[in-house]
């Protein structure tokens, strides 16, 4: 017993607090102070539609949201009601919570589940006593906030429909406390619409918002908030007041190879050049080659000047994606400052008008920069060679079995681990094999998923499903996000369904996905949203080079009794050789790396929890060389 308490000292010394496969966070903005209610020595605050608590005694702050309680997001109501002891929480859809001030929550989901043709949103909260009154437009909704449940609802038809009730100031707090909150620091972004992302050294770099064209864009506040894993900083934002244009719906960014604290974004109106997260340069059809968007045969002024793609290539010069403007499509801003016009027709209508969707810019690793176009009047992927300035469209896709497709819209391209490229569109995933790429006509394979129901049939990869973006883990694995159906995770091989999740089996805010970001060192994969980001620690990263005794390390470890979830091991090499034995030698689990990430149960090959004891992790690269040896200490 001795030697193994020395054993499990040595082991904790070097051992970091890592979150633990299968833990979702979600990361929500409490910036605008919306609403306080009074609770004992507790404020309640609603803030930037989300929820969080003050301690007034020991100044201490919790943030709420689905992973520690609450049922949904975007809340529009709080009331406390001091009989009950309890708040109620209503969502924009009319969903309920009722919590306590020690956190404890209770749903009520019968107003946001029942059918019915009469708008169900809560305009008001009256309280009277241990009950609330939901105001909405079709009457009331009696909440019986001691029992959790809903008395009773009245229209305007009901005979005991009330003609007036209780004076009640729903927000008789927000003025009173507005002073001591504004002094409070809950944490989290500023806002709560993200769109794109970059992973940039351990670093995520998101945009707010996204602007294609017409009237129901989401005129999104320009933003650039950045995650380092700890805390954010947000960029200098209200760029209005300093080019005398709107800053609004930035939706793509990145950041220079050779000097990080040098991000350029796009967005609605122009290029925006930042320098350690302050305004360094503004560009627009005045001071560039940019142009303004076209209507009809007008040009629009600086408010629309449509950069919704950019990427830098290798050497540091950066490419740019002008949208709907007059003989200018594909641009480079070359690291010395100079412009250079690549412009192509295939990029433009035949009015010499670029493409309206111009976006989703990457240089593989051949050194092609793929894009494609979203707008419904062209979808189309592009293949770009910088080298020879050759311009490849493909916007009619036949797959394997010779049947064309001409999808809706094309959203995304990216290249996997095996140097496929995958294309995502409204009616699902197509990839172009790796010995295809750069030829002027490819086959638009779609994959086939054996049924394994007895038959020789088969069924398309996530055939009609609505594909906004696509993202590869480092053990090969696509992510799919989706429009309506959640996130959707695909094995290595492409043939097995791993998980789909949605806002009903897991922690994910919505289910409208607009795009995926991977921090490949720590598996920590963010789905990004327009009333949120959340984020799923997976069970894959990017692999080892080589894999040595420094690096290659096992956590939770030590293991107490207690622990319940997944023991990882990292620092593998890809498709590693992974095997558990005894301190004996006896075989006790064994598998692959996820890339260079291996998890273990803490069972045996029977399933059975194993006894206290030190256990070896023996590892290989996958064909058989440079065995590295952790060990494991379970309490």
């Amino acid at each position: 017993m001795k030697k193994l308490f020395a054993i499990v000292l040595s082991i904790c010394c070097c051992q970091l607090a890592i979150a633990q496969v299968g833990t979702w966070r979600n990361y929500l903005a409490y910036h605008n102070v919306q609403n306080i209610c009074a609770a004992d020595q507790y404020l309640f605050v609603l803030a930037s539609n989300d929820l969080y608590q003050y301690n007034q005694n020991d100044q201490s702050i919790i943030t709420y949201d689905k992973t520690n309680g609450l049922s949904d997001t975007h809340i529009t109501h709080i009331a406390w009601s001091q009989q009950a002891k309890r708040l109620i929480i209503v969502y924009q859809n009319s969903n309920i919570d009722l919590i306590d001030v020690a956190g404890n929550t209770i749903n009520i989901s019968a107003l946001y589940s029942k059918t019915m043709t009469e708008d169900k949103t809560v305009n008001k909260i009256t309280i009277d006593g241990i009950y609330a009154w939901l105001h909405c437009a079709f009457g009331y909704v009696k909440v019986n906030m001691q029992r959790a449940e809903i008395a009773d609802t009245y229209t305007p038809k009901h005979p005991e429909y009330p003609t007036s009730l209780p004076d009640y100031d729903e927000t008789k707090d927000l003025s009173k406390y507005r002073a001591t909150v504004s002094t409070l620091s809950p944490g989290g972004p500023k806002y709560n619409h993200f769109y794109e992302s970059k992973f940039h050294h351990g670093k995520l770099y998101t945009t707010g918002g996204y602007f294609l064209s017409g009237m129901n864009d989401p005129n999104y506040p320009g933003t650039v908030q950045v995650y380092d894993g700890d805390d954010w900083t947000i960029f200098e934002d209200e760029l209005n007041k300093q080019t005398g244009y709107k800053y609004v719906d930035d939706n793509c960014i990145d950041i220079d190879p050779t000097d990080e604290e040098h991000v350029f974004v796009g967005g609605r109106c122009g290029l925006y050049e930042f320098k350690n997260g302050r305004l360094l340069k503004y560009y627009n059809k005045d001071n560039s080659p940019l142009k303004g968007a076209v209507d009809g045969n007008q040009e629009l002024g600086n408010n629309f000047v449509i950069v919704n793609g950019i990427q830098f290539d290798s050497e540091g010069n950066l490419w740019v994606l002008n949208s709907q403007a007059k003989n200018s499509n594909l641009l480079e801003l070359t690291k010395d400052g100079k412009w250079n016009k690549h412009s192509k027709t295939a990029l433009q209508d035949k009015n010499g008008t670029s493409l309206t969707g111009l976006r989703g810019m990457f240089f593989d690793s051949r050194d092609y920069l793929w894009f494609v176009n979203t707008s419904w009047l062209d979808p189309a992927v592009f293949c770009y060679d910088k080298s020879s300035d050759k311009l490849i469209k493909y916007s009619n896709f036949v797959n394997q079995d010779g049947i064309t497709y001409h999808p809706t819209y094309v959203y995304c391209v990216c290249e996997d681990k095996e140097h496929h490229i995958w294309v995502g569109t409204n009616i699902g995933p197509f990839m172009i094999n790796s010995n295809e790429v750069g030829q002027e006509s490819v086959v638009f394979n779609q994959i086939k998923v054996p049924r394994n129901d007895g038959t020789i049939y088969a069924d398309y990869l996530l055939n009609g499903v609505y594909i906004n973006h696509i993202a590869i883990d480092g053990g090969n694995r696509k992510w799919f996000a989706t429009n309506g159906a959640g996130a959707f995770l695909i094995s290595a091989d492409n043939l097995t369904q791993i998980a789909n999740f949605n806002k009903n089996n897991s922690y994910l805010l919505s289910d409208d996905i607009l795009s995926i970001a991977i921090n490949q060192q720590s598996g920590e994969v963010f789905f990004l949203a327009d009333n949120g980001l959340s984020s799923y620690k997976s069970d894959a990263t990017e692999p080892s080079e080589e894999m040595t005794d420094d690096d290659v390390y096992a956590y939770p470890n030590p293991v107490t009794s207690d622990y319940t979830g997944l023991i990882t091991v990292t620092g593998l090499s890809f498709n590693a050789d992974v095997k558990i034995t005894s301190s004996n030698g006896a075989l006790i689990a064994e598998g692959r790396s996820n890339g260079g990430m291996f998890t273990w149960d803490g069972c045996d090959q029977k399933g059975r929890r194993v006894a206290s004891g030190v256990y070896m992790v023996v590892t290989a690269t996958s064909d058989g060389k440079k065995g590295v040896v952790c060990k494991i200490a379970m309490l």
